[in-house]
């Protein structure tokens, strides 16, 4: 059964079918990490906007992570709207939807203005000026075709003195975006990626998918302006945290309101491939108000019903809400309410079904731009480890009450003169059964660009306190362009101290990284990247090659 997603789009691929929206999903790369804004390389941005939201990958979802405020040819600088936040090198993932996050978000970071714009490649430390908001016309535009992709080669290599942990793993990645093809109204879109190592070739053959993974195949069509139809693999922007379907999406707009339907499959929980036990299915409402000066506050409300056999596995609401109505304050939150309950009976030992409305995650998010030389943000989450009660039935006599991890973050950024700007973080997350909260600060400087030289140059430090470990870390950096929009490089070191409390162990690493990126031309580029960690006599050494060949 796990072949019959590629079957079905096959057989349907003669008819006529529109998603809510098209276009490819472009894999980017993390480069640099402030305490509001998080900066992300492209092979190209050519069709990333200001405004767009960002994804990370986890437990084989895209779960929505940045939101880009500004962006260069080849690089964005964007803010965390989730508490998964990615780290230096972690992947994050264009899905080309719409905006999740108003376009007149401003930077929080000094603007590099016009040198920016000549030197792309330098956003990781100098972002652009604030993008004006942009009027879309109202006009209905000709289709036209518009194919684009990309084709990525990745080179994952760990080795170190000690022999027994060294490995290389190797990655391709396609993607391919058909937009109105043959001016139509037609489109398709493909996302995937093939992962190997030199110890797990055994696995992949024994199943392809366990190298092979298929983020996003699908077929779609768009009913002029009031109707869009969608067959295949997509995730939906407006309903990120379902995941992935397998199956149609259905949509019909009464402007300012949207209705829309899900019907399908979930993906595997082992290897992501085709799972027809996994059926699922609901129902959302979407409405979106834009003011005339372009703020707009959009707000989402979903019923979800995902079986395992048939069986309720989760049934829960989701909503959604954006708002940036305030000048200078941007809200973000989410909210998840589960529905339904599986009770494991220990007197008999049979099951009984029931209904509930349990929170289970909950997510809100403040920034506000005080003045041009300070901005604040405030964020709280409370999460629930979600229980599927149809796949973890075997387990319901062991399962305990399940326990909030909460968590708070304030963060701070000052720009007192051009150029120059501090970055203060602090964060706090408790769960009952940890036996003290986890605490961490983490600081910045920057300077964008010093005079004469032209290099930015970064000092950071974090201080750790959690239930079993306490860390300092101290790292300084710097980056150049050597070659303008051409050929860009990074160096930088860190000192870490852990001090574990159970055993009273100390341990210090001195990490050294290097990077270079080169875009050779406009669509084909290359990157490497090495990181050295010493501690003691030991030495661990990470390289990370790519090379970018788009269309």
């Amino acid at each position: 059964m796990r072949y019959l997603l590629p079957f079905l789009l096959l057989a349907f691929s003669g008819f006529v079918l529109r998603g809510q929206t098209s276009g490819a999903t472009e894999e980017g790369t993390v480069s640099f990490i402030s305490s509001q804004n998080v900066y992300v390389k492209f092979l190209s941005t050519g069709r990333i906007k200001s405004g767009d939201t960002l994804f990370v990958m986890k437990g084989q979802k895209f779960i929505p992570s940045l939101v880009v405020k500004d962006r260069s040819s080849i690089s964005c600088v964007c803010f965390p709207v989730s508490s998964i936040i990615p780290v230096v090198s972690d992947k994050v993932y264009s899905r080309q939807q719409p905006a999740a996050i108003p376009k007149t978000i401003e930077s929080t970071h000094p603007s590099a203005g016009n040198e920016a714009e000549k030197k792309p490649d330098s956003m990781a430390v100098a972002p652009f000026k604030t993008a004006k908001p942009v009027v879309e016309s109202q006009k209905a535009k000709a289709k036209k075709q518009q194919i684009h992709g990309f084709f990525q080669l990745a080179s994952y290599t760990d080795f170190s003195n000690n022999s027994s942990t060294n490995s290389q793993q190797m990655k391709y990645t396609f993607s391919l975006s058909a937009m109105n093809i043959g001016n139509t109204n037609l489109s398709a879109e493909c996302y995937t990626s093939f992962s190997h190592s030199n110890r797990d070739w055994g696995e992949i053959q024994s199943d392809i998918f366990n190298g092979l993974k298929v983020y996003s195949l699908n077929l779609n069509y768009n009913f002029g302006s009031k109707a869009s139809l969608l067959l295949g693999r997509k995730i939906n922007p407006k309903l990120s945290n379902m995941g992935a379907n397998d199956g149609l999406m259905f949509e019909l707009k009464f402007k300012p309101v949207s209705i829309g339907i899900i019907a399908g499959f979930r993906p595997d929980y082992y290897d992501y491939s085709f799972n027809a036990k996994l059926f699922q299915f609901g129902a959302y409402v979407y409405n979106e108000y834009r003011s005339k000066k372009g703020n707009t506050m959009q707000t989402t409300l979903a019923f979800i019903d995902q079986t395992n056999n048939w069986s309720t596995d989760r049934r829960f609401l989701y909503l959604q809400h954006v708002n940036s109505l305030i000048k200078n304050l941007t809200f973000f939150g989410t909210a998840e309410m589960d529905l339904y309950k599986l009770t494991f009976n220990q007197s008999d030992s049979t099951y009984t079904s029931g209904n509930t409305f349990n929170l289970t995650n909950l997510y809100l998010s403040l920034n506000y731009r005080v003045i041009k030389q300070l901005s604040l943000s405030f964020s709280y989450s409370a999460r629930q480890n979600v229980t599927y009660y149809q796949t973890y039935k075997n387990l319901l006599d062991k399962l305990t009450d399940p326990q909030t991890l909460q968590g708070y973050s304030l963060q701070a950024v000052i720009r007192p003169v051009n150029m120059l700007a501090i970055g203060l973080t602090a964060g706090y997350r408790n769960e009952p059964s940890d036996p003290k909260p986890s605490k961490n600060f983490y600081g910045y400087i920057t300077y964008a660009q010093i005079p004469g030289i032209k290099i930015a140059a970064t000092a950071t430090v974090t201080i750790l306190q959690t239930s079993y470990i306490n860390g300092n870390i101290y790292g300084i950096g710097i980056s150049r362009d050597l070659v303008a929009g051409k050929l860009f490089a990074e160096l930088a070191y860190r000192y870490t101290d852990y001090k574990y409390y159970n055993n009273e162990f100390s341990a210090i690493q001195n990490v050294g990284e290097l990077s270079l990126s080169w875009r050779i031309w406009k669509k084909f580029s290359v990157s490497a990247y090495y990181e050295g960690t010493f501690e003691g006599s030991d030495q661990y050494n990470r390289i990370y090659a790519q090379l970018n060949l788009g269309f």
